[in-house]
């Protein structure tokens, strides 16, 4: 797949409007609500050089994005995108990986985490060595968990008191970095990873019925 991978930059601001009409195109699909981001924001990230793009044959294909909070104690890779065309291809899993590069490259002492719904990402993170954690362990900066206002499902954590809701959060710490683990190892990391996830929806599904239930009395 010839698809070109780079970090952003004014070269290609142009693609800043197509960018944020393809996030908000997969909150949708998803049902869930990322974080909004205006074009002028999206630019801003490109001129800081904290960003990657997929291009194919000039064409924007896929974008991810650093953020750093907690004065650059924790970092996230955000709004990452696939053009519906080339989902199910690895773009996704390669425009990944190259966000979490220049993350370690940018800010090589900061923890980098993220909170999704998607088992697919689950699955990159956790081959690029994220580990799942409960939500205490991610930033405490409010600018952060503001961002979850606009998901549907923001109701969940805001009654846990912001413990838990049906995101799984995952981390990734240079302070605990094991060697690469082998190719089964990581299989058997994945099945663990995959139960665990099952079973913290689960509690959430649980704890959201309960609070429906709690209101109607």
């Amino acid at each position: 797949m010839d698809v070109e991978i780079k970090t952003a930059s004014e070269d290609h601001l142009q693609f800043a409007e197509d960018i944020c009409l393809l996030m908000e195109q997969a909150a949708l699909q998803r049902g869930t609500g990322i974080a909004k981001r205006s074009p002028m924001y999206v630019k801003a990230k490109m001129m800081e050089g904290k960003a990657i793009i997929a291009l194919k044959d000039g064409k924007l294909v896929g974008f991810c994005y650093i953020e750093t909070w907690g004065h650059h104690k924790y970092v996230a890779n955000s709004g990452l995108i696939v053009h519906p065309d080339f989902r199910g291809t690895g773009l996704g899993k390669r425009i990944k990986k190259a966000v979490f590069n220049l993350s370690k490259e940018k800010y090589p002492g900061s923890k980098i985490f993220g909170i999704t719904t998607s088992l697919a990402v689950m699955k990159i993170n956790s081959d690029l060595g994220y580990k799942p954690v409960t939500f205490s362990e991610l930033t405490t900066d409010e600018n952060f968990w503001s961002g979850c206002q606009s998901c549907k499902n923001y109701d969940i954590l805001t009654r846990t008191e912001r413990s838990h809701c049906l995101c799984t959060g995952m981390l990734y710490d240079p302070l605990k970095v094991k060697p690469e683990p082998k190719m089964r190892d990581k299989e058997l990391r994945w099945q663990r990873f995959k139960r665990f996830v099952m079973l913290h929806s689960l509690k959430a599904k649980r704890k959201m019925r309960a609070g429906l239930k709690a209101k109607m009395f």
